[in-house]
């Protein structure tokens, strides 16, 4: 079921792009951090997918929400269950323009990826600082950036509002290779 949902979303991520020379990912990683008084929360996720028309610096980014790895079950089962409601909100989108994609070349370059990003079915536009390497054979994107939980309708009863941060800190990595149907 899981393969046959990624495929779906990478259909239709290509079809939003609709220029011919595309670059894709669908084992992208995204890594989150909480660091709050009681504990530090922290969660991998490795089947991300993400595409870029190379034309135009267009970007799309989809990340099924229970891929996320936690350290422990429980942090996982209530990160599901009880904050991001994956059951309701599946996945995570990201849609925006890499700004001044036409001048990177092969070094690394500092950008600014301005977009819309959804979670847990809140949109929030958003501008993520970048580096991106271009080289004959991939699009290499990595950068950090920080999210407001709040930001997103994602309540932390208070109870264990002091186990997780009201900021979390996300890092990516995305290797793009040439698409080929």
């Amino acid at each position: 079921m899981k393969t046959i949902y990624t495929i779906i979303i990478c259909f239709l991520l290509v079809n939003v792009t609709s220029a011919q020379e595309r670059y894709l990912t669908k084992n992208g990683s995204v890594t989150f951090f909480s660091s709050a008084i009681v504990e530090d929360i922290k969660a991998d996720n490795n089947q991300v997918l993400s595409i870029i028309d190379a034309t135009s610096g267009k970007m799309a980014i989809s990340i099924l929400m229970k891929s996320f790895m936690f350290e422990k079950a429980l942090m996982q089962e209530h990160f599901n269950e009880n904050y991001v409601e994956s059951d309701k909100f599946p996945k995570a989108t990201f849609k925006g323009v890499i700004v001044g994609f036409e001048n990177i070349k092969d070094a690394e370059t500092k950008v600014e990826v301005k977009g819309i990003i959804t979670i847990h079915g809140k949109s929030k536009e958003i501008v993520i600082p970048a580096n991106i390497k271009r080289t004959e054979g991939s699009i290499l994107v990595n950068g950090e950036f920080n999210l407001l939980v709040a930001d997103y309708d994602i309540e932390i009863p208070g109870v264990v509002a002091k186990n997780i941060a009201k900021k979390i800190k996300v890092t990516f990595e995305f290797n793009h290779k040439p698409y080929k149907k």
